[in-house]
């Protein structure tokens, strides 16, 4: 029994963190119905301008982050105006290909570029175990968790309370009559991508740190697709329920079935949800079916 709640404990922090990098891929989606099949390699690219500004430039942790926030925002910006700009109006395929070429383009040129920079990003957080009631809980982990989740309630309240909330969810429920409303659908496209570059660093720097591996979070890409699809693809309560859900799936698969079947099914597992999911709730658990008037 203990062991199954250590397995529990540890999917449900692990699932907080992806459900901070799933947050992402909802942004975009909601403001522009744009899948972003780049999101690890973003995370990826977010982590590896920390560890530059730390290694090799120095700076402290909160330099760092900061840092790499401003070259993230500058990319999402500049992706946005250069190259999605020019697609409005283009079939769906057109940017996806593009999200496609872009990961595979920052897959090589960050491994390029930063092949000599270390890969590990080392966080402020403690490591020595919390024990409850004979539960060993990892506190670097629990941290993460934490940071995550708070970032998760900032970014909800941000969506739903403000004014510029306000526009997205106008934007995402019809772009044509927010532009007569006098919306500047470029102007909140590009604050999505800033956005999810902020959100990249932040999710990516903390998975780098309970994960050992800075640039192996381009695998986080692989992970938070399947969470996305079964909480649904324009809904942050499912996408949140969606990650708890796959994270302490992936946990529970590799302590009781990955011993019996060989080590890399519980990276396969959440994609066996998904499939059922589609068959089942197409739109997901708290998606949104489309409406068509005929």
């Amino acid at each position: 029994m203990r062991f199954f709640l250590s397995l529990l404990v540890d999917g449900a922090l692990a699932g907080a963190v992806y459900a901070l990098i799933a947050l992402a891929f909802v942004i975009v989606y909601k403001a522009s119905r744009m899948i972003n099949f780049a999101l690890g390699e973003w995370a990826m690219l977010a982590t590896a301008l920390v560890a530059v500004c730390g290694h090799v430039m120095g700076v402290g942790l909160a330099t760092a982050l900061l840092g790499a926030c401003a070259g993230m925002v500058a990319l999402g910006v500049a992706l946005n105006r250069l190259v999605l700009r020019p697609l409005v109006g283009r079939p769906l395929l057109s940017m996806i290909m593009v999200t496609l070429g872009l990961g595979a383009f920052l897959r090589g040129a960050v491994a390029l570029a930063l092949a000599d920079v270390p890969r590990r990003v080392l966080l402020p957080l403690p490591n020595a175990p919390w024990s409850v009631h004979g539960l060993a809980i990892a506190t670097d982990k629990l941290a993460a968790a934490g940071i995550a989740t708070v970032v998760i309630g900032l970014v909800a309240w941000f969506l739903h309370k403000s004014r510029t909330g306000l526009a997205f969810r106008a934007i995402a429920d019809d772009q044509q009559m927010a532009m007569a409303m006098g919306i500047d659908l470029q102007r909140y496209f590009s604050l999505a991508w800033a956005m999810v570059g902020v959100i990249a660093v932040i999710g990516g720097t903390l998975w780098a740190h309970v994960g050992g591996g800075a640039f192996g979070v381009v695998l986080l890409g692989l992970r938070v697709f399947p969470i996305v699809i079964i909480g649904g693809l324009d809904s942050i309560p499912g996408t949140i329920a969606g990650a708890i859900l796959v994270g302490v799936l992936e946990s529970l698969a590799a302590g009781y079935v990955d011993p019996w079947l060989g080590g890399g099914f519980s990276n396969v597992a959440a994609y066996l949800v998904l499939i059922a999911m589609l068959f089942a709730r197409p739109f997901g658990l708290f998606g949104r079916a489309d409406v068509v008037r005929v």
